[in-house]
């Protein structure tokens, strides 16, 4: 495969994904939402957040899964702060480095 192939199947997969995301844009403007339909749509990307990040937390280490949940706990509770969320990934990733010791 030559670098000019490379290229193109590169734009191509650029163009599928940012399609989907970009057209709900342009329709979504020019319709009026209900309120509750809009509440819906906001709780989705938490939603699919919760359903990628968690099985993720329970498999950090198949031999200890609190170790997974500590650092999860930690993210949630500096997310219930309000910290920055630098602070929340790097305080997530400390408190599993230190709960590797421990546990």
């Amino acid at each position: 495969m030559n670098v000019g192939q490379m290229m193109l199947i590169v734009v191509g997969m650029a163009v599928v994904t940012y399609l989907p995301r970009l057209l709900p844009v342009f329709i979504l403007e020019k319709l009026s939402l209900s309120p509750a339909f809009g509440r819906w749509l906001n709780s989705i990307p938490y939603a699919a957040l919760g359903a990628l990040i968690f099985p993720g937390i329970l498999s950090i280490d198949a031999a200890n899964p609190w170790i997974g949940l500590i650092g999860g706990a930690v993210a949630c509770l500096f997310a219930i702060l309000r910290l920055p969320i630098l602070v929340i990934i790097i305080g997530s990733i400390f408190a599993v480095w230190l709960s590797r010791f421990w546990l």
